[in-house]
This record gives C-alpha cells, sequence and structure tokens, in this order.
C-alpha cells in the first residue's frame, strides 16, 4: 500500500467514527465497528478501483488544516452535556434508514447524490428520508422541550 493511501484511509478515521457513534449511539460498539470496517478495507485493499476521491466529499479536511482547530464561536455552558444527551437519544429514535441519511447529509456533509450512491438507494429516497428524518427530529427535540418545561414548572 502506498504512503499516500494509507494517509487518506487515516484521514477517514474520524468521520467513520462519527458516523458510527451515530448508527449505534455507543462509543464502544462504534469504535468495533469502525474498527472492523478498517481491517475489511485494509484486507481489500488489492481490489480497490480508484474511480474517483476515497471520500466522496473531503470539504471539511479542506476547512482546517491538520491539527488546527477551525474557527468558531467559544460558547461555554454546563447544559451543553445534556442537550448533546438528548440529542443523542433523540437521533437513536430514528428509524436506523432515516438517521444514516440525516448523519451523511447534515453531520458529514455528503450531497445527496452522494449519499444515495453509497447507501444504494435512488436520489428521490434520499430526499424524503432526510425530511421524514427532520420533521421527526424535530418533533422529538420539541417533545423533550414541552417535558424539561414541565419538569421545571413543577
Amino acid at each position: 500500500m502506498r504512503a499516500e493511501d494509507e494517509a487518506l484511509i487515516l484521514a477517514c478515521i474520524p468521520s467513520l467514527r462519527r458516523y458510527a457513534r451515530g448508527l449505534t449511539g455507543d462509543p464502544h460498539r462504534a469504535d468495533d465497528l469502525v474498527q472492523d470496517t478498517l481491517e475489511r478495507a485494509w484486507s481489500r485493499y488489492s481490489r480497490w478501483q480508484r474511480r474517483g476521491e476515497l471520500r466522496a466529499s473531503n470539504r471539511r479536511a479542506e476547512q482546517t488544516a491538520p491539527g488546527e482547530l477551525p474557527d468558531a464561536p467559544v460558547r461555554a455552558t454546563q447544559t451543553d452535556h445534556l442537550e448533546v444527551r438528548d440529542l443523542d437519544r433523540c437521533l437513536q429514535a430514528l428509524p436506523a434508514e432515516q438517521r444514516e441519511v440525516l448523519l451523511l447529509i447534515c453531520v458529514e456533509d455528503l450531497s445527496y447524490q452522494d449519499t444515495a450512491r453509497i447507501l444504494d438507494v435512488p436520489m428521490g429516497t434520499v430526499m424524503s428520508r432526510l425530511s421524514r428524518a427532520r420533521e421527526k427530529l424535530g418533533a422529538l427535540m420539541q417533545a423533550r422541550d414541552t417535558v424539561s418545561k414541565l419538569h421545571r414548572v413543577k
């Protein structure tokens, strides 16, 4: 394996981990999934047909140099951990096919076309799953907020 190909695969690990954690909701299962994925990729490397980029879209990597943190507003609140936990619970409540489309497009910043290719479904299916996922996630988050407000009133 060429060093540059190895570097490309290693550069995909953070995205793979994010996606696997979003799919499984469990950091340990996610790490196992990523490890299995990388082992399969390594063992089948000789069959890889270079038909484009290793990762369909690498916009995030282009935005920040390796080792640098992106410029982002700093927001320190004690409730961030709770909000992320609640969001993760709501994501896990989505059907798997909606969750995977939502994660690929909204978190991994892939295009509809790339997502359709990765999931091997028509682009219209991607669009409808994404629409349903956003609608259901919004309803789940709104219900969470309503319950949270009710607990504060008591």
